[in-house]
């Protein structure tokens, strides 16, 4: 395996950095640590410089990496470079690549001065936690205009598996507001739920492309949630970090209002926890929704920073997640969502999915709770998002369902803040009541 490049929504981005960014800033991708992000970099440089020089810190010489000691005379910094790697540079037409660049603080702090000498571009790669560790004391440039790199959506995976056409048709459906039909919407039913199995790492889908085995496909998956856990200690020895990774299942499962502190480890504090949430998410391992606290368009205004969800940013590494400490045979969710037979007590996979789509999609996550008017139960809308100057709740549906008394409670409540009203559920899409029902790949598409 590794020799498989994915095409990337992402090339986009790298593209504009080149074209209108590079004179004055390097690029800094970030991402969770096997996202793909020294691949697509060296994708990159292959097809859009003249030449490269990939330098990555986690296996580099120690002459390398004494190279940054001193940087004051930039003549021969690249000599020396391009002596050491057998590489040649050339002015206006090569990029350097600092992959890991956590592992040596002095190459970052070096990039203010790189960059301001122009003669060439320069990327960097890491995992950012890291990264905050070993920046106490160097200058951070502000050379560095950073983007953000997430698993596969299900468009590229669809892309990866060799279908180029069934994105396209979904983007036309949903424009149209149109219904897929029967045959249609259970083929594209059948492949998300491939892919919410195999989820987005590129790892995992190189696997499934090669050993067509999902048990091979959750051995790499595990793989990866161990590396994850590794970085966890780097923030946190005491090993909560790990411990609110591992509990996301079972607190989404619960189907309770915020995280539960208890699935995490019992007797935490909400402190404990609210201090290494921003860590957590420096390493795009999670996903975060804030409870809005006075849904509107500007809801980071009123988010509740002490109330929250946590969710996986990965749909595979979560399925693999809710069954970590047990074999792969044990783990129903494969067969359950192969043969279309997810059970309602497993709809949290589908809440997680949605959640990662909102996000690659660029939006904040939050939601909303209240209690109802005639009882003592709990409405929740699972998302809200905004559009102009209206706000747009998602409701979350998994199976057959009965209704959505948290949607049409929470549209009375704020009636003139709403704008589209969607229930995302498994059927086709359909139009009624004035509520947008569509299946759960057309998301990725509001």
């Amino acid at each position: 395996m590794g020799d498989r490049v994915f095409k990337r929504k992402i090339y986009e981005e790298l593209r504009e950095w080149k074209e209108k960014y590079s004179e004055k800033y390097a690029l800094l991708i970030k991402g969770a640590r096997r996202v793909g992000k020294s691949t697509i970099a060296e994708q990159f440089a292959k097809k859009e410089f003249k030449s490269y020089i990939l330098i990555d810190f986690a296996h580099t010489s120690k002459e390398i990496k004494e190279l940054f000691d001193d940087t004051y005379n930039l003549d021969f910094f690249f000599l020396k470079l391009q002596q050491l790697t057998g590489k040649r540079l050339y002015e206006k037409e090569s990029v350097i690549i600092f992959d890991e660049v956590q592992l040596c603080p002095k190459a970052r702090q070096a990039i203010k001065y790189l960059v301001a000498d122009g003669r060439y571009k320069f990327i960097e790669t890491g995992s950012l936690i890291s990264i905050k560790k070993n920046t106490k004391d160097i200058l951070i440039p502000s050379e560095e205009r950073k983007i953000s790199m997430f698993p596969l959506d299900f468009e590229e995976f669809l892309w990866a598996i060799g279908d180029d056409v069934t994105a396209d048709t979904i983007r036309l459906l949903y424009k149209n507001k149109q219904a897929a039909g029967d045959a249609m919407h259970r083929n594209i039913m059948r492949l998300f739920r491939l892919y919410m199995l195999v989820g987005g790492m590129p790892q995992a889908i190189e696997t499934y492309l090669e050993q067509n085995n999902l048990q091979a496909v959750d051995d790499t998956k595990r793989e990866i949630i161990s590396l994850y856990e590794e970085d966890f200690t780097k923030i946190d020895a005491s090993g909560l970090a790990g411990d609110i990774y591992d509990g996301i299942p079972a607190s989404l499962s619960s189907n309770a209002s915020r995280y539960i502190l208890a699935t995490a480890r019992e007797g935490t504090r909400s402190q404990q926890v609210r201090e290494l949430i921003p860590d957590m998410l420096s390493s795009y391992t999670v996903n975060i929704a804030y409870h809005s606290s006075d849904p509107a368009v500007g809801m980071s205004l009123t988010k509740d920073a002490g109330r929250h969800k946590l969710f996986a940013s990965d749909v595979g590494l979560f399925v693999t997640l809710s069954f970590k400490d047990k074999s792969f045979t044990e783990n129903l969710i494969y067969n359950k969502l192969l043969s279309d037979k997810l059970e309602k007590n497993l709809g949290y996979i589908y809440e997680n999915a949605v959640a990662q789509m909102l996000t690659a999609r660029g939006n904040n996550l939050f939601y909303y709770t209240m209690e109802s008017d005639t009882s003592h139960h709990l409405y929740e809308i699972d998302f809200l998002i905004s559009s102009g100057d209206k706000i747009c709740p998602i409701e979350v549906k998994s199976g057959k369902y009965r209704g959505h008394k948290s949607l049409d409670g929470f549209c009375k409540k704020f009636s003139s803040r709403i704008g589209d009203k969607y229930v995302v559920h498994t059927k086709d899409y359909k139009w009624e009541n004035g509520i947008h029902y569509i299946p759960v790949y057309m998301v990725p598409f509001l």
